[in-house]
């Protein structure tokens, strides 16, 4: 068990180690109020920040370790999605980026209902997001983008 203040391991059925242990003869005073006060905020602010990092480097090994091949996404299958299907966003759809793939879809819808109604004269958006869509497929290709939304590295 850990102390629930600090983190440090404490004896089992004990919530609190011999530094954290709250007193049970706490005697306040209207006087004595103000000079309490000060250290006790003081003490509850290192220890806030002693439990905050413990909690970051838990975080972090949490992230790592929990990858597993089965999460892990194909470097081959991302890239030849983005050469092919890029325009829409397909390769981002599937590494994770959903943010950009919709701006990619939108933006070929857009251009290709105007290129429709203008009998094919504004067709530079969607040429413009295939070119980004082939460049992003190449980039997959070559490793210049190795991860997926979530942080994961791309399989071979």
């Amino acid at each position: 068990m850990y102390c629930k203040n600090c983190g440090k391991e404490v004896e089992d059925g004990k919530e609190y180690c011999a530094d954290c242990e709250p007193k049970e003869e706490v005697v306040v005073e209207e006087t004595k109020v103000e000079e309490v006060v000060e250290p006790v905020e003081t003490e509850v602010k290192v220890e806030e920040e002693k439990v905050e990092v413990k909690t970051e480097a838990k975080t972090e090994n949490t992230t790592t370790t929990n990858t597993t091949s089965a999460e892990l996404k194909s470097k081959m299958a991302a890239g030849l999605l983005g050469i092919f299907l890029g325009q829409f966003g397909v390769h981002n759809f599937y590494l994770g980026y959903t943010s950009k793939a919709i701006i990619q879809v939108s933006v070929s819808a857009v251009g290709y209902l105007l290129s429709i109604c203008t009998f094919g004269l504004s067709c530079l958006a969607p040429l413009g997001i295939s070119v980004w869509g082939l460049i992003e497929g190449i980039m997959i290709l070559a490793g210049s983008i190795d991860k997926d939304g979530k942080g994961n590295p791309l399989k071979d």
